[in-house]
């Protein structure tokens, strides 16, 4: 059942990967102004007469968001007529159309130099995030993975309700700080991990001051998603799309968390950098994922 729409959604979740992933590559190449001020040309040009590595990279992102636009129009149209009796469709179309219409607008405003400053332009990945993760959830829905875990007799109770929708709103400010840094080029700040310096544990100006508060962010969600995963553990073990989930999450953080630390070992190495980002995405959308089965009538407790 739904086999063309289920193709579309894998397709389109894969394409929102590359477009969260090479952002992240556009900031950590200082590929931003890999065609100066020029939006949608490339310096004043459809086809630029010189490509060097920013050029490419820049186009490259330009031209996987633009992709990214025409799956998620197809797979809207396609989950609004297929999947209009689940409450939820029509509610994560509109977002993720929004906020992928809102992440190139800003980008655009970003280039032709309309919005400075790195506070500004973290909220950027931020924003495509929540793309992201609508489509992601989307896409569980497609196939049928709330049915497939059995999760109609799921009673959710306040505990986890709390430290679930508490942690998303947390880790949202815990991406937004990380995405700081890379825009304040603030990423070797500090060349010691978890220290900042040889002989000094405390930060002396802002760039320091936003590295090391990123990793006191950080610090914070791993030992709350802990605590949450042992209430997990004792009080839902016998749920495996809540405990799967949960270790799966787990398991992200872990690898999240060291490969911030080799980050600042390898001197941002790209692909570390890129894996950095690419596990917090995907923590961010199966925590949206639990937020949907909450938000569901029959997990009321």
């Amino acid at each position: 059942m739904y086999k063309n729409l289920k193709i579309v959604a894998v397709i389109t979740t894969l394409i929102m990967v590359f477009v969260q992933i090479g952002g992240a590559l556009v900031t950590k190449t200082g590929s931003a102004e890999g065609c100066g001020d020029s939006w949608p040309l490339c310096h004043g040009q459809l086809i630029p007469k010189d490509w060097p590595l920013d050029t490419i990279i820049e186009i490259a992102h330009r031209g996987v968001s633009g992709i990214a636009i025409i799956f998620l129009i197809i797979f809207g149209v396609m989950a609004w007529k297929q999947l209009s009796h689940i409450r939820e469709t029509k509610f994560l179309v509109c977002v993720s159309l929004s906020f992928i219409l809102i992440q190139s607008l800003i980008g655009a405003a970003a280039v032709v130099g309309l919005w400075h400053g790195e506070f500004v332009l973290a909220a950027h990945f931020g924003i495509s995030l929540i793309c992201f993760a609508a489509v992601f959830v989307l896409t569980l829905l497609v196939f049928h993975v709330d049915l497939k875990y059995d999760t109609k007799g799921l009673i959710i109770h306040k505990g986890l309700r709390r430290h679930t929708i508490g942690i998303i709103i947390y880790i949202y400010f815990v991406i937004y700080s990380g995405a700081l840094v890379r825009h304040a080029d603030a990423s070797l700040a500090c060349t010691r991990w978890p220290h900042c310096m040889p002989h000094q544990i405390m930060p002396t100006n802002f760039y320091q001051a936003v590295q090391m508060g990123h990793r006191f962010l950080v610090l914070i969600l791993f030992i709350w998603m802990v605590i949450a995963m042992i209430h997990v553990l004792r009080y839902y073990s016998n749920y495996r799309v809540i405990k799967n989930g949960w270790i799966i999450m787990m398991t992200l953080l872990v690898l999240q968390i060291i490969t911030g630390a080799l980050t600042i070992f390898t001197y941002v190495n790209i692909f570390i950098a890129l894996f950095h980002a690419l596990f917090i995405t995907l923590i961010f959308g199966i925590l949206c994922y639990y937020i949907l089965l909450i938000s569901r009538p029959d997990y009321e407790p």
